[in-house]
């Protein structure tokens, strides 16, 4: 019998991930795509937390999801209606319990909505887990899932963009794809941003800056060809810091790092001609989603209106002359839809994660895997301020890959192995052994 351990678990967690990026881009509710993704990870973590694991998942990351999937829990769980006076507006005091029957209310004005959101939390959750009770090494054996799936997309992408900038994919899945296998443009240069620190990485600590330069010139022009103002604007500012924050430890001369920036340059003129400065925010734009939000925010504060229930709630502080047939879906700030939907728990819970966040910062600084994922999550947290890309499974599962490796307790523990050894000289060849042992 074989002593290697067992990879099963690895090839399934990966396998939803690929699959997710596959078909997760839709945006719309009640998607069965969503729901098939939903399952298949929590089904994957049952079998992973099946076994035993030797990697501990840190109790400060899993009290916060405790406290967030109760939240949520709480919203469709009937309650008094007393305790709803005077804390929401009448036209939001939610359905009653029973048909008929006004003793009993719920938080959410719309529990369907509400329930879908739940379990979008605990697969995204599940799946976080489970990666978090994987070897170090298996994490790493993640990535080539993660590549095929942004491959994939742009793939897609350039084929689209090389027949018509304006093409359309309907019936191939329950969404019209609009930008590589997204429904949402902008989203779809999230997932090409995020996957820049990773090239990165893969480039300069991997031993392949060719195929990762590639990569990386490929992501920046199909960027430019999706045309998001957000995307390109960030994809510029990740590259920049990608490269002087992940450079720092690697082997790569420094003429190479000057090729890239110079690069770099070329592609920053590229990026001008395709922003328009008298568009980036129209009269009736986001910054009037984010002043009416606001207002709903105010009177909600306590209980907020159901997670899901953002566009029901919304009409209701909707000025009239903002009313046109186009309805308005999402606030287009990530953090101004949750504090809405949750509350000041769901403000309390975002500043918890933040501060977690700037934590693990403190405590990767050596790992140049940990890092990337750092940077990845970090500008997809600012993304989130102008847009809603975690509102895809694709990228809500991405999201919670590289969560996963920025908390993942097994890099520290290899990183202090390592600060175990010495490197010896055993007839040519550099070996590592621990101090104390002579060869």
């Amino acid at each position: 019998m074989s002593g290697r351990p067992s990879e099963w678990d690895k090839y399934l967690l990966g396998s939803v991930l690929f699959i997710s990026l596959l078909i997760g881009g839709g945006t719309a509710s009640g998607l069965y795509t969503d729901t098939l993704i939903e399952v298949a990870a929590i089904i994957t973590a049952a079998a992973v937390f099946s076994q035993t694991s030797g990697q501990r998942i840190p109790y400060t990351i899993l009290w916060l999801l405790i406290f967030a999937v109760a939240l949520v829990i709480l919203q469709i769980f009937p309650l008094p209606a007393a305790i709803f006076n005077g804390l929401r507006p009448e036209l939001l005091l939610g359905d009653s319990w029973l048909a008929g029957q006004s003793g009993f209310r719920f938080v959410s004005v719309g529990v369907g909505r509400t329930i879908e959101c739940l379990l979008y939390l605990v697969a995204s959750a599940a799946f976080f887990l489970s990666v978090l009770r994987l070897r170090t090494e298996q994490v790493q054996g993640l990535l080539p899932f993660f590549f095929m799936g942004v491959i994939c997309n742009g793939l897609a992408g350039a084929i689209q963009y090389s027949l018509s900038d304006d093409i359309a994919i309907e019936g191939l899945l329950p969404f019209t794809i609009n930008a590589g296998l997204f429904a949402n443009e902008n989203h779809f240069a999230a997932l090409l941003f995020v996957s820049i620190p990773f090239v990165v990485y893969y480039g300069l600590f991997r031993g392949h800056l060719l195929s990762g330069s590639l990569g990386l010139a490929t992501l920046l022009l199909l960027l430019l060809a999706v045309g998001s103002r957000a995307g390109v604007l960030i994809g510029l500012a990740i590259t920049v810091l990608s490269i002087v924050f992940l450079s720092a430890r690697s082997r790569v001369s420094g003429l190479s790092i000057l090729a890239i920036f110079i690069g770099l340059s070329v592609y920053t003129i590229g990026a001008w001609t395709r922003i328009d400065a008298e568009a980036v925010d129209p009269a009736f734009g986001r910054g009037e989603f984010a002043r009416t939000t606001i207002e709903g925010i105010k009177e909600n504060l306590a209980t907020g209106v159901g997670f899901g229930n953002f566009q029901k709630a919304y009409q209701i502080y909707e000025k009239e002359g903002m009313i046109f047939k186009q309805y308005v879906n999402h606030a287009h700030n990530d953090y101004l839809e949750i504090a809405f939907e949750g509350g000041v728990i769901a403000i309390l819970l975002m500043m918890f994660y933040f501060i977690l966040l700037l934590a693990g910062l403190v405590r990767i600084r050596r790992d140049a895997l940990q890092k990337a994922a750092f940077l990845s999550v970090s500008f997809l947290l600012i993304h989130s301020l102008v847009d809603y890309p975690l509102r895809t499974e694709a990228l809500a599962m991405t999201f919670a890959y590289m969560n996963a490796i920025i908390f993942h307790k097994g890099f520290a523990d290899r990183l202090a192995q390592k600060n175990e050894l010495i490197e010896i000289d055993h007839n040519g060849d550099k070996l590592f052994v621990p101090i104390g042992t002579s060869s």
